[in-house]
């Protein structure tokens, strides 16, 4: 059964997170990875509030948290973006896009939990 919830999450979140980063990125006016970006800081969030209302047991945070998140949530995307925009010579977007993800990731996490803490 938790195999299946797993797959099931990861059936949605993989496609949902190419569609936004195509989305995203059809509308971005610099090389920066918006798209990536986004699914990574808006997952985080998801696993904030996960992380503060249910056991990682559950078969909510298998479904959610390890299939959907796991497969919106790219690091390797992430990875391959900085590096391309450090090769392509766009080193200042690629420090940025470091910062950024980190700082956004763990802040979005945490006020996911923080305010899952605070209403229940």
């Amino acid at each position: 059964m938790s195999v299946l919830l797993v797959a099931a999450g990861a059936a949605v979140g993989a496609p949902l997170r190419w569609w936004i980063d195509r989305w995203c990125q059809a509308r971005a006016t610099t090389p920066f990875p918006w798209g990536t970006l986004s699914v990574n800081v808006s997952g985080s969030f998801v696993l904030g509030v996960l992380a503060a209302s249910v056991s990682a047991e559950s078969p909510l945070f298998l479904l959610v948290g390890i299939g959907f998140c796991g497969t919106f949530t790219p690091f390797s995307s992430f990875a391959w973006e900085t590096y391309q925009l450090v090769q392509n010579g766009a080193r200042l977007f690629g420090m940025f896009n470091v910062l950024t993800s980190l700082l956004c990731c763990f802040g979005s996490a945490w006020v996911g939990w923080a305010m899952t803490n605070a209403i229940t």
